[in-house]
């Protein structure tokens, strides 16, 4: 066994390539077996194994910059940088992060979650290299799909223009080698790369100029002809065209092929795009054969990559959603689904199988199904904008510029929204309302259970005065029957579940539950609470809010959302308005710090938002309430 003596990659030089296979064998295993219990990013890092072996094997990690775009695919990466003895702790609170995380190890130079940026990051740091006048090697690692990010064509656009010497690792999961063309790549790769052949080629360009008179047009054409054999065998010619030397494809599963043809690629003055080739899943069939499934699983059975999820659970609300969605399209052939590279996160396989015409997955590109939205909607269309909360900050300019500024009527099913768990900081669902409240035109609304949440969706198909939102979190549901109508609720308005005294509790979604379950625990106690579902986050039901106010009831505004700016800060700012000063209102919410991995019950508790929190919130200000007094004022 060589995989429990690895604690630096610097170990890896002393190895052979037989060696180096072998390893890879027992990384997989480790992964398949600690992934059971843990869960995570299965298929993609079995499919890199080999890929980052060879990159350790060839550079010097951390003095050598390799940053893997989302990070989700980092789990060699940290098994090879000293991790592996804490790999039951992944994605577990206080444990491994699941992402790159910088705190973690001096490997890990830059962490993401958000795909795209890693083009981005390798050109500052080739830039702040090259400044500091030092020379190490800067590599990206970006997969297919997160090439389709608008913003790594923008990094590969600025790397082309400013040559600077740095190395992308295009790592294709999707496609296959071509026996066919294999063979004529490596040699045009090889050729290309060599160090000997680009002396030549430039020594031979500056023979041609210098013959008199038809020097110039000979060098000419021997560059066309460069051209025209590089368009019709090259298969990179793309990235040719935008500045950087193109190898591959090479087979990400051979070890030695990549270390050859990183090689080569050190021997290239700019930018280079290596082309490799991988399997998602390798190694294990279940990955192999369903590759949604394995990209970010659940803890497993070993034998079939079966979820070991509890059966006879509710359902989750992204699986009402994805039901619902289907209904409501039957009804209203104009709703179209929208969604950037998450039909299946977002339950829109169904939908998609039923009106595949009306289903269109745009790639990761939030920004793009923005706007396309907002033009649908003029064009008379009903779209449903599906995306994950943390996903929809990339497209904020569109949502305020296409989108609010046109009134269109596009709806937002924002799923994910609160806190996601084990995904951590890159991925919490707590800054939506805040970033989207402040825009004219938004309705925004959360529904307290499953069932609230089918009516909050037709609520949105029969809204034609603009843009709405409805919210839900990444969880399982509550249990409650479903009605099998669905029907529209008045906007703005919010619903009193629960009658108090002097306390009352304005919830919002999974807090709605929370803030039922205290009032029930301080009654038992003598203490009257009242609880409020305050399903709409922007317009604010104005006349309850008033009615609690004149009624000199003490407010508490609890939500699974960043405290600043959300809904306690429009309860706030509406008091503000009415030049209501003495209106008692406490937040409840997520404090200004980010929040990391772990369950979503340990995040709950580390912000204060729960029953016991509450219940402590409640008669604190109980206690408080017999100092107070009021004054009053003579003339």
């Amino acid at each position: 066994m060589l995989l429990p003596n690895i604690n630096d990659p610097q170990q890896l030089k002393s190895l052979s390539v037989p060696e180096l296979n072998s390893l890879a064998e027992e990384i997989r295993t480790f992964l398949i077996e600690k992934l059971t219990a843990t869960g995570g990013h299965l298929g993609s890092n079995l499919g890199v194994v080999e890929l980052t072996l060879a990159l350790h094997y060839c550079y010097d990690s951390p003095r050598d910059k390799m940053i893997y775009d989302v990070g989700h695919q980092a789990y060699v990466h940290k098994i090879l940088t000293g991790r592996q003895d804490r790999f039951d702790t992944l994605r577990k609170k206080d444990g491994l992060c699941g992402f790159v995380k910088r705190s973690e190890s001096e490997h890990d130079v830059w962490e993401a979650g958000h795909s795209s940026t890693s083009l981005s990051a390798a050109m500052g740091m080739a830039m702040a290299r090259d400044l500091k006048g030092e020379d190490n090697k800067v590599i990206a690692v970006i997969g297919d799909g997160a090439l389709t990010g608008g913003m790594a064509f923008e990094a590969l656009n600025h790397i082309g223009h400013e040559r600077r010497k740095l190395m992308v690792i295009l790592n294709d999961n999707e496609m296959s080698i071509a026996p066919n063309v294999g063979a004529m790549h490596n040699y045009l790769s090889k050729i290309r790369s060599d160090r000997h052949y680009l002396r030549a080629k430039d020594e031979v360009e500056g023979l041609l100029r210098r013959i008199p008179a038809i020097g110039g047009k000979l060098a000419k054409t021997a560059e066309k002809l460069k051209d025209s054999l590089k368009y019709m065998m090259v298969p990179g010619v793309l990235f040719e065209e935008l500045g950087f030397t193109y190898l591959g494809p090479v087979d990400g599963h051979d070890i030695e092929k990549m270390i050859d043809t990183f090689h080569q690629a050190d021997n290239v003055h700019g930018p280079v795009l290596v082309h490799v080739l991988t399997t998602k899943g390798k190694g294990y069939k279940p990955a192999e054969t369903d590759f949604y499934k394995s990209h970010a699983i659940s803890p497993y059975k070993i034998e079939s990559g079966q979820s070991l999820k509890a059966v006879d659970k509710p359902p989750m609300y992204t699986e009402v959603f994805g039901e619902a969605l289907i209904e409501l399209g039957r009804e209203d052939k104009r709703l179209i689904a929208v969604t950037p590279a998450m039909p299946g996160g977002s339950g829109l396989f169904p939908f998609a199988k039923e009106f595949p015409d009306r289903m269109i997955d745009v790639g990761i590109a939030e920004q793009h199904a923005a706007t396309l939205c907002a033009a649908l909607a003029m064009e008379g269309m009903k779209p449903v904008y599906a995306v994950y909360s943390t996903f929809m900050q990339r497209a904020y300019d569109q949502i305020l510029h296409d989108i609010c500024r046109h009134n269109a009527n596009v709806m937002f099913a924002i799923d994910r929204a609160g806190f996601v768990g084990a995904d951590g900081e890159t991925h919490q669902g707590v800054y939506d309302i805040a970033f989207m409240r402040h825009i004219p035109n938004m309705v925004i609304m959360m529904p307290k259970d499953e069932n609230e949440l089918r009516h909050m969706m037709k609520t949105a198909l029969e809204y034609n005065d603009g843009p709405i939102a409805y919210r839900y979190p990444r969880i399982d549901g509550t249990g409650v029957a479903l009605d099998k109508e669905m029907h529209t609720i008045p906007i703005g308005s919010w619903e009193r579940l629960r009658t108090g005294d002097d306390y009352a509790v304005l919830a919002c979604g999974p807090m709605v539950q929370v803030a039922e379950e205290a009032a029930e625990l301080l009654k038992r106690e003598g203490i009257q609470v009242g609880v409020v579902n305050a399903r709409f986050q922007k317009p604010l039901d104005n006349s309850m809010l008033l009615e609690l106010a004149n009624a000199g009831t003490s407010m508490i505004v609890m939500e699974e959302a960043s405290e600043a700016g959300s809904l306690g800060s429009a309860v706030l700012e509406f008091f503000a308005s009415q030049e209501i000063y003495d209106a008692r209102v406490h937040l409840m919410g997520v404090p200004d710090i980010f929040i990391e991995h772990g369950s979503v019950k340990e995040q709950r508790q580390q912000t204060g938002l729960t029953v016991e929190a509450l219940c402590a919130r409640v008669k604190a200000m109980k206690a408080l309430s017999k100092y107070t007094y009021k004054t009053t004022s003579t003339s």
